[in-house]
C-alpha cells in the first residue's frame, strides 16, 4: 500500500539519500540529482505542493517527484509550464508502479493549481504511457542538444500547449544557460 503526499521538511534527508541511491547506477545521469533537488527547493521555481513523496505502510519513503516552474519562450512571448525533474524511486521498490503514482498525482495537483503543461527529458519508452509526446510535436525545443525522442511534454488540459512554441527556459538552479 503506497500513499503519495506532499514532501515535508523532515523528509529532506531521506529524499536526498533516496535520490542519490535511485540514480547511482543510471547510465544517463550526472549523479547530481540529489543536489539539484536541494537547490530547487530554495529557488523561486519551487512549488511545495508539487514536491511529492511516496510512502509505504511502514512510513518508508520509497519515491519522490519534483515539478518546478519553467518558461517556454520565443521572440514575442513567454508561457508558463512545469519541468518534471527528477522522479526517483528507491532501488528495491522500482518497477512496482510507484513512479507512475507520483507522476499521475503530480499531474492532478498541477492541473488543480492552474498549470497547463509539463515538460521533461526522459526515457522515450516510459513517459508516453502518461501522455507525454515529443516536444518537437508542439514546436518546443531545448537550449541544448538532446535526442529528439527524449524531450517530451504533456498537456494537462486540452490544448495546453497549443500555439505555445519556443525554447524551454530553465531556472538557473538547473545550471543551464
Amino acid at each position: 500500500m503506497i500513499t503519495v503526499r506532499q514532501e515535508e521538511e523532515k523528509d529532506y534527508k531521506k529524499v536526498f539519500e533516496l535520490t542519490e541511491e535511485a540514480f547511482r547506477d543510471m547510465e544517463h545521469s550526472d549523479h547530481q540529482e540529489q543536489f539539484l533537488v536541494e537547490k530547487l527547493r530554495k529557488s523561486e521555481a519551487f512549488i511545495p505542493e508539487l514536491s511529492l513523496v511516496a510512502e509505504d505502510e511502514n512510513g518508508t519513503i520509497t519515491g519522490h517527484i519534483l515539478f518546478t516552474k519553467i518558461k517556454i519562450v520565443n521572440e514575442e512571448e513567454s508561457f508558463d509550464s512545469l519541468a518534471l525533474a527528477p522522479v526517483s524511486v528507491k532501488p528495491g521498490f522500482q518497477n512496482q508502479g510507484i513512479g507512475g503514482k507520483l507522476i499521475l498525482e503530480g499531474h492532478r495537483i498541477a492541473k488543480e493549481l492552474g498549470y497547463e503543461s509539463t515538460i521533461l527529458i526522459g526515457h522515450e519508452e516510459y513517459y508516453p504511457r502518461f501522455g507525454y509526446k515529443k516536444t518537437s510535436n508542439f514546436g518546443i525545443s531545448f537550449p541544448f542538444d538532446i535526442p529528439e525522442e527524449n524531450g517530451m511534454a504533456v498537456e494537462l488540459i486540452k490544448d495546453g500547449l497549443k500555439d505555445k512554441k519556443g525554447v524551454v527556459k530553465y531556472p538557473q538552479e538547473f545550471g543551464i544557460d
